[in-house]
């Protein structure tokens, strides 16, 4: 047997007895068990569960150092990987995104050694969950007027301020933190990125209710909380070259994930656009399928779907994968409201599983915004893929202390 098919028959040993694992956990892997809610502690189980058994059988990093449990730069293994793992992946797989597909890919390709010691095998292996502590209420698409401090006390950095819009706040063990270290220079130049330990005194989370009637979001504050001195990723004052990095990741991810229409299941959490295959389904029940505007809709979902995986595969800038991503979001949501109608805006309220349809035609703008918002990767593509002069700004080398802003 070659390499190649060597790997693939790993990889769907290792699917081929997931449920079983899943199963004996808490009573299943479909749902939370013992009345647990989407964020019950069932459900976490299962996801550690989950993720230390994709690391125990060597497929939990690809891109990452094999001394912290990854499996190396392996392309042709990883593109293997993603063809077998396409709908078989868990959905609480998602409770790790933040940590595996944005924090600590960071801390590997810029964190001192002992900063990757501490932090990419546990995270890897699930036993640790991380947020990103990056927008607060002054400061969303422009990011670098953050007003939340760190100042220096012995061996620890002290943090005080606000944070919102924070996703899985409210079950993270660690955060992401960009804080401000130095209010005299320009506000880009006296960012630092921290790694800010969530269980301690000092740190309060709150949900945000959402129009879904989710809580996903959270606001952190954050009052006097300790971070060890050495917790630095990149430099001091270096925080907004890490912020870029560590966005370009976020948007790698937020373009080129699965869909959520590769499950047959109707879940109402996350970013993923509805599938065409469920749209399809729905136009079926609805009568609608032979309605030639409804399947010319239903062709445009379908391809911009095939086109959002060939986005992944060859690497386009993450900017124009999150673009469409948010583009096809708005689409199939779109489809759905109209395949709804009238019907759409009445449900019975004591039925879980009723308003799914509703639930993602009001989920779907948040994709404009997660990740940075749709004009923000337009600039990104204008300014960095094609050269074109930046956004004009009146305060490009005032001190941050010196600017006029809201308090």
């Amino acid at each position: 047997m070659s390499e190649p098919d060597d790997v693939r028959a790993r990889i769907r040993t290792f699917f081929d007895g997931v449920p079983a694992l899943l199963d004996g956990i808490d009573g299943g892997a479909g749902g939370a068990a013992g009345g647990d809610d989407e964020d019950g502690p069932g459900v976490m189980r299962r996801a550690k569960a989950w993720r230390a058994a994709l690391y125990d059988a060597g497929l939990a990093g690809f891109g990452y150092p094999v001394e912290f449990g990854g499996l190396g730069d392996r392309p042709a293994e990883h593109a293997i990987w993603v063809e077998e793992s396409h709908g078989r992946v868990p959905a609480i797989d998602s409770l790790f995104g933040i940590g595996i597909g944005m924090a600590l890919p960071v801390i590997r390709d810029h964190g001192t050694p002992g900063l990757q010691r501490r932090f990419l095998a546990p995270g890897l292996r699930g036993d640790e969950v991380w947020c990103q502590l990056y927008s607060e209420p002054n400061a969303g698409s422009d990011l670098a007027s953050l007003a939340t401090r760190a100042v220096r006390d012995g061996d620890e950095w002290v943090v005080t301020g606000q944070k919102v819009w924070t996703s899985g706040a409210h079950r993270a063990d660690l955060a992401i933190l960009l804080a401000r270290t130095d209010p005299d220079v320009p506000k880009h130049r006296g960012i630092t990125m921290l790694v800010l330990p969530m269980h301690q005194p000092g740190v309060t989370v709150r949900p945000l209710r959402q129009m879904t009637g989710v809580a996903e979001f959270n606001e952190v504050f954050i009052d006097e909380a300790r971070i060890p001195v050495e917790w630095v990723v990149g430099g001091l004052n270096d925080g907004w070259r890490m912020a870029t990095a560590l966005l370009a990741h976020e948007r790698v991810a937020t373009g080129t994930s699965s869909v959520a229409g590769s499950r047959d299941d109707q879940r109402k959490t996350g970013r993923n656009p509805l599938p065409a295959k469920q749209l399809i389904e729905l136009a079926r029940r609805s009568g609608r399928a032979d309605d030639p505007v409804v399947r010319q809709q239903l062709a445009l979902a379908w391809s911009g779907e095939r086109i959002m995986g060939w986005l992944g595969r060859r690497h386009a800038h993450p900017s124009i994968g999150k673009l469409w991503r948010t583009r096809q979001g708005r689409l199939a949501a779109d489809i759905a409201a109209g395949l709804q109608f009238p019907a759409g805006v009445a449900w019975e309220a004591d039925d879980v599983t009723a308003d799914y349809w509703q639930y993602h035609v009001l989920n779907c703008r948040g994709m404009s915004l997660g990740g940075g918002t749709d004009e923000i990767q337009r600039n990104t593509l204008g300014e960095r893929a094609l050269g074109l002069p930046k956004e004009p700004t009146s305060d490009p080398e005032v001190a941050y202390r010196d600017l006029l802003r809201n308090v």
